[in-house]
């Protein structure tokens, strides 16, 4: 298994600096991707919460807080895990890269407030505040499963 940091950095290395809210969607879809195959395979085990403009994982955000635009030199090498990304999670986040990569990040965060998972942490979107409502991967699984029927 690998960890989200591992994940931004194999995104980043693949289609260069993108902005904060980009990034966090496109680690979300990877999560996506991977907990929707038959092997309901989840990539890494950072968490991601119902936040204003969608999901967001905290430790992801931690890193890149107070910056618009992020490249993979901003991701901390003490974070990234010893173990290369498994080929199987490449396919993942390459498939979410694919699905997903050619949007703006503000075109990710409205794609995900109609989305159920996060839609149903927080209910109305003009009210919203950020929270640490976790997005489940069951929630996840439910949703986007039924969405691939």
């Amino acid at each position: 298994m690998c960890n989200v940091f591992d994940t931004a950095k194999y995104i980043l290395s693949e289609i260069g600096e993108v902005s904060t809210m980009k990034l966090q969607k496109l680690c979300y879809y990877s999560l996506v991707e991977g907990l929707i195959s038959p092997q309901q395979v989840a990539i890494f085990n950072n968490k991601f919460e119902a936040w204003a403009n969608g999901p967001v994982c905290r430790d992801l955000w931690n890193i890149h807080k107070g910056h618009f635009s992020i490249n993979k030199g901003m991701i901390p090498s003490h974070l990234l895990s010893k173990k290369k990304i498994p080929l199987s999670y490449k396919g993942y986040i390459n498939l979410a890269i694919e699905k997903y990569g050619n949007m703006t990040g503000t075109k990710l965060s409205e794609l995900t407030h109609k989305e159920k998972p996060w839609r149903d942490l927080i209910g109305d979107v003009n009210s919203v505040n950020n929270s640490n409502r976790i997005i489940t991967h069951k929630a996840i699984i439910d949703f986007y499963s039924s969405k691939q029927k």
